[in-house]
């Protein structure tokens, strides 16, 4: 028998690797590309249970449909003939309702606290620093409309627990005294914090390596061989891997893979685009949302500001478009009046893609066709915030002993 092999080196192939690996497994990570550059590096670090409200929710798709044909619109999706994006879009439609976000908010905070949890307990590992900090979010919104929306969320976070206190004006001016903020009010998620994704993926990365983890670029998985529903071998373009247990985290490349693995599901790539001021000249507290500007920033490690937002569901071969980031950074003045960002060269906007469920929870557990199996992507924005609970769940499951939450709503082939 081989190693245990995990597809895919984001942050969740990485923590389920950590995690194998510190449990006695001999661990290989396979992954397409160099491992420096995926979803896990650009995006906002948020490290959120106040992502309760998962992404098919009331209203997305009425909001979807007249955002549709624009491709500035902060929620865009490429009109094209594609049986798996209409597979997607009709599970997608079919949970865009009151009683799934009701149902998925469960499970999402449950998740997200454990994962917050198992990244606080990496703070301890010596020479493991990644900016963590545990100082809120603020959710800023502009108008009544979204004021009494900010009312019902903060009521929804109490009742699930959560430290969550709606902000007037002038609560949330005094938590950023160092700009002026141009919103009616905020929700604060005290329950929140952040860390800088580049010194965890870096830092994840060497302590892997130094453990005797195997990290292997460019080796993109083409086919497999099986035997007594068993995945024997997975064939790559350069050679032939002996396999043990296998973790599939490819991110928005897993859909593909998991149908050659024998499972179905509805997963679509959802672009998102960055862009990071190294010793920015503007001064933030707190990481934020706004909420008509469909926008967040984030201050990073010190001396850093990272301004991110979109969802463009898309093919990974459609190219970017970087007058998106244009559309980020009015938003952030509109809200942020002194923060006055000149529009960026290309080369330094970041983007990436989210694998995007059909009903805003990750697919995390054991497939029906094979048994060496198990399935860890479809986490949507929430990848980074999920990334060291989900990497844990995966080893407990591969381990056999208890789990520490219930797997329930997160089966891979719950849409049939």
């Amino acid at each position: 028998m081989g190693d245990t092999i995990v597809i895919g080196g984001g942050i969740i192939g990485l923590s389920a690797a950590f995690y194998l690996q510190r449990s006695g497994h001999q661990v290989t990570v396979l992954d397409k590309g160099d491992f420096l550059n995926n979803c896990s590096y650009g995006n906002c670090g948020y490290v959120c249970p106040s992502h309760f409200i998962p992404l098919a929710s009331p209203g997305i798709v009425k909001q979807g449909l007249k955002w549709m044909m624009n491709p500035g619109s902060p929620f865009y999706i490429q009109p094209r003939l594609n049986r798996s994006l209409l597979d997607w879009g009709w599970n997608f439609m079919r949970r865009a309702n009151k009683k799934n976000a009701e149902f998925a908010a469960i499970p999402l905070r449950d998740i997200a606290a454990f994962s917050q949890r198992e990244y606080e307990s990496w703070t301890k590992i010596p020479g493991f620093d990644f900016s963590y900090e545990r100082k809120g979010l603020l959710e800023i919104f502009q108008t009544a409309a979204n004021a009494e929306h900010a009312f019902h969320t903060v009521e929804k976070g109490k009742e699930l627990g959560l430290d969550v206190s709606l902000l007037s004006q002038s609560e949330m001016q005094a938590k950023e005294p160092h700009t002026p903020i141009n919103g009616m009010g905020a929700i604060y998620f005290g329950c929140d914090a952040h860390l800088y994704p580049e010194k965890l993926m870096h830092g994840l990365i060497n302590y892997l390596k130094n453990r005797g983890v195997r990290l292997l670029a460019g080796e993109e998985v083409k086919g497999i061989e099986t035997r007594s529903h068993t995945i024997t071998r997975l064939i790559t373009g350069n050679q032939v891997f002996e396999t043990g247990e296998i973790v599939l985290a490819a991110g928005s490349w897993s859909r593909e893979l998991a149908r050659i693995m024998g499972a179905k599901i509805p997963l679509v790539p959802g672009r998102g685009y960055s862009l990071t001021l190294e010793n920015s000249p503007y001064r933030l507290n707190h990481p934020a949302i706004l909420v008509e500007g469909r926008a967040a920033i984030t201050p990073m490690d010190g001396n850093k500001i990272r301004f991110g937002g979109t969802m463009e569901i898309v093919s990974t071969t459609t190219p970017p478009r970087y007058e998106r980031m244009q559309g980020i950074l009015d938003a952030v003045r509109r809200f942020f009046p002194e923060f006055d960002v000149p529009k960026p060269a290309t080369d330094k906007i970041w983007y990436g893609y989210r694998p995007c469920s059909a009903d805003g929870l990750p697919y995390i557990g054991r497939i029906k066709k094979y048994r060496n199996l198990v399935l860890a992507t479809g986490h949507s924005m929430l990848g980074l915030s999920l990334g060291a609970g989900t990497g844990r769940l995966v080893a407990e499951l591969i381990n056999g002993g208890p789990v520490s939450l219930d797997l329930a709503p997160f089966k891979p082939e719950r849409f049939g």
